[in-house]
């Protein structure tokens, strides 16, 4: 197939991708209320997880058709995006937004050092099964530590109950994921060859982006609902679960190989991006002109992935 084809594959895959996991985060954020789950805990677990089983399906299939820098260049873009365009575009368009949680006690902790160890992990440019494990147990730790610091109940408000067909959306959604993940891997590859772009390029941007879509949405529609607990749950969850298990998981299947420009570029952008994230939630709240920031530098990385800047 040509390169207008798989244009087409890659889009209309990556679209039911997109689709699959909103409407798994959608059955998720209801069967949170059912439960009575706190709104930060909802944000982290079923939403920040959630939202994040696109990068995870594709990587490991990813990983299995010999494409393992696919891997890395999707969890440094998508958790780049999370942080500087979804945290950026809720600031501006919902303002100065203030946080409840406690953050710098556990969760930010947690994301920052989660970073810096990945980072380390990664100056060899490659990522063995023994490092894979170092990060599922630490995510082990974390959903063990913040279960038991943070599993209370609320009441539900009034919220919505989980019906049938939530539940029914719960399970199957998850197979159309791995349909939508499965085409876009195989589109991405061929895509790249044609074009001679290096597929981690492509990984860092385009897939970035698609698969960080549900957060983005989650994130909107939680801002329109005086949410944000839930938007900063959302972020946190998913960078700390790309970052220990889409890293993680993919790796007990082999080492994963990871290019230099990730490691000269890509890995520092996301050092540096998690770090901003830290200074500007640390005093629980959010302004509009750290949103605008923040796509300011999402712009300049994009621009500087594909060396128009």
């Amino acid at each position: 197939m040509g390169l207008f084809t798989w244009g087409v594959v890659f889009l209309v895959s990556l679209a039911g991708l997109v689709k699959a996991s909103d409407l798994f985060v959608t059955a998720a954020l209801q069967a949170g209320r059912t439960l009575q789950m706190p709104p930060f805990l909802i944000g982290v677990v079923l939403v920040g997880f959630g939202t994040s089983l696109p990068e995870l399906v594709s990587s490991v299939l990813a990983v299995s058709e010999g494409a393992s820098e696919i891997v890395v260049g999707n969890v440094l873009g998508s958790n780049i995006t999370n942080i500087l365009l979804i945290l950026g575009f809720v600031g501006v368009i919902g303002g100065t937004f203030h946080v409840k949680t406690d953050l710098l006690k556990f969760d930010l902790p947690v994301m920052a050092g989660s970073a810096f160890v990945l980072g380390l992990m990664l100056q060899d440019r490659r990522f063995s099964l023994g490092e894979g494990l170092v990060c599922l147990l630490m995510l082990g730790v974390y959903l063990a530590v913040m279960l038991r610091a943070r599993g209370g109940c609320e009441d539900s408000d009034g919220q919505e109950n989980a019906t049938t067909g939530t539940w029914i959306k719960l399970v199957l959604s998850p197979i159309f994921i791995f349909l939508g993940a499965k085409f876009t891997v195989d589109a991405v590859i061929a895509v790249a060859a044609i074009m001679e772009i290096g597929t981690d390029v492509i990984a860092l941007s385009a897939v970035a982006l698609g698969t960080s879509l549900p957060e983005l949405v989650v994130a909107i529609t939680a801002t329109r609902r005086g949410q944000p607990e839930i938007v900063v749950g959302n972020i946190i969850g998913s960078n700390i679960f790309n970052t220990l298990a889409v890293m993680g998981i993919p790796a007990l299947l082999g080492s994963l190989t990871i290019p230099e420009a990730v490691v000269t570029y890509s890995l520092p952008v996301f050092i540096s991006a998690t770090l901003l994230y830290v200074i500007i939630t640390v005093d629980r709240r959010v302004t509009k002109g750290e949103g605008v920031f923040l796509l300011a530098f999402y712009v300049f990385f994009l621009g500087h992935l594909f060396g128009w800047i």
